[in-house]
């Protein structure tokens, strides 16, 4: 697999990464299960995935135990990244941006990880309460201590910001914007994780050109739209209840119909690659050309989809494809 390097110190990782978030967390509970989400990870491994996306908060925890299930094993080919930051508990998740808590934090994720070193530490979530510089301070002193690599910070757009004409919100990630020049004074972002797909290009606006003047990575979360620009799920066919994609306003049954040209169009652009590419191949080689910083992060809970997502790497759009993309109508249902 094609290899990106990302951040000022060229942190070397696969074109393609791994989202394991749903091997423990959200989406449908009866389709997470351990032995199979091991050897949908150790198949990532072994097509080339390098780049291992968790948080304490998946689970909570399990999904970090999970993932130290294979470092165990493969640490050399790993590159993890986890996150702090939020807690979550019978009904609610909140904010925690102390210093004394991100330090036990970070000591809790590396033993539920079984690794000596993080090589990317995320701020989940600022803590309104806290001052963003006091905690990322706190992240800093865990590079110093040897305990993480780098440092990374996952943004969070303003969906309901006013939309101009092309559907794109044009100003969505300011207060992110705000918050990366404040904790940069203090010690070097590395990367940045947000949104980024086909039907959610808000972050190409200012946020991806912020992190390319700068040499910051960018890890495009949720690249396949939550599963829809697969082309796999069926608008009015349901979801768990457990699932917050059923209570989606992007996923109802009428909005997932409404948008079923933007799966249609990724299928044509699909078939002239060959009968094997698939739209969701098609949906992340368009997400790795917003530029040789970009590394998407798609979820997997199955191998399939894991061996599928990473063999994207190898799919070259043309300029006509791009054009055709481009040409998709905009997403119809609101985010909120």
């Amino acid at each position: 697999m094609e290899r990106r390097t990302i951040g000022a110190t060229a942190l070397d990782v696969g074109a393609i990464g791994l989202g394991c978030m749903p091997m423990n967390w959200a989406y449908s509970r009866s389709e997470q299960r351990g032995d199979r989400s091991l050897r949908t990870v150790h198949a990532a491994l072994d097509a080339g995935v390098s780049l291992l996306d968790t948080a304490d908060m998946y689970g909570p925890f399990t999904n970090e135990l999970l993932v130290g299930r294979v470092l165990k094993e493969r640490r050399a080919e790993a590159f993890v990244s986890t996150k702090c930051g939020l807690l979550v508990g019978d009904q609610h998740v909140v904010a925690n941006g102390r210093p004394g808590y991100v330090r036990r934090a970070c000591d809790a994720s590396l033993r539920r990880l079984q690794t000596d070193v993080i090589d990317l530490y995320q701020l989940h979530r600022a803590d309104p309460e806290v001052p963003v510089e006091e905690t990322w301070g706190a992240m800093a002193d865990l590079v110093s201590a040897g305990k993480v690599r780098a440092l990374g910070l996952c943004a969070v757009g303003t969906r309901s910001a006013r939309r101009g004409a092309t559907g794109v919100n044009r100003d969505g990630y300011e207060g992110t914007i705000r918050q990366l020049e404040r904790v940069q004074q203090v010690f070097p972002v590395a990367a940045v994780e947000a949104e980024l797909s086909v039907w959610s290009q808000e972050a190409l606006v200012r946020l991806l050109p912020w992190c390319a003047a700068r040499g910051v990575g960018f890890l495009a979360a949720m690249p396949l739209g939550n599963g829809y620009l697969t082309g796999t799920l069926t608008p009015g066919g349901g979801f768990e209840r457990d699932d917050p994609r059923a209570r989606h306003p992007r996923f109802t049954a009428e909005m997932m119909a409404a948008n079923q040209p933007i799966v249609a169009g990724l299928r044509r652009v699909a078939a002239r690659h060959g009968a094997e590419v698939t739209p969701a191949q098609v949906a992340l080689a368009w997400v790795l050309g917003r530029g040789p910083h970009v590394v998407p992060v798609p979820g997997a809970k199955r191998e399939r989809w894991a061996v599928e997502n990473a063999r994207a790497a190898g799919v070259r759009l043309t300029a006509a494809d791009l054009a055709e993309i481009a040409a998709l109508p905009a997403p119809r249902g609101s985010w909120d």
